[in-house]
């Protein structure tokens, strides 16, 4: 079986001065570590500056960025990915997928741009 290689992608390797320091580095496949909209999302969480995002005005809002290669962010904590037919979301480790809770399905915990 065949793994995809995995770095890490250090938090100061994007920022200099991040409001929330942890965590320090995240896991990303090499195909991942250079893609810029998800280094636009893990700067929006660490500065926690969120001018650029909205609360999505329906879930089609949500699946437009996922098709466009975009990560919303989900209770403004999380970065969440649409991978295999899976929405998963960016711990330090690693993408890991999101339970199904009735606060997914609220609008108002996600934020597009």
């Amino acid at each position: 079986m065949y793994w995809k290689k995995k770095e890490k992608l250090y938090l100061y390797e994007l920022m200099d001065d991040p409001v929330i320091n942890y965590p320090a580095y995240y896991i990303l496949s090499t195909s991942l570590i250079g893609n810029e909209m998800l280094h636009s999302a893990i700067v929006a969480i660490h500065s926690c500056e969120f001018g650029w995002y909205q609360p999505p005005k329906s879930f089609d809002d949500i699946f437009k960025m996922f098709d466009q290669g975009s990560f919303p962010l989900y209770r403004e904590k999380y970065i969440v990915g649409y991978f295999g037919g899976k929405m998963m979301y960016l711990e330090s480790h690693g993408w890991k997928a999101m339970p199904v809770t009735s606060e997914l399905f609220d609008p108002s915990n996600w934020l597009v741009y």
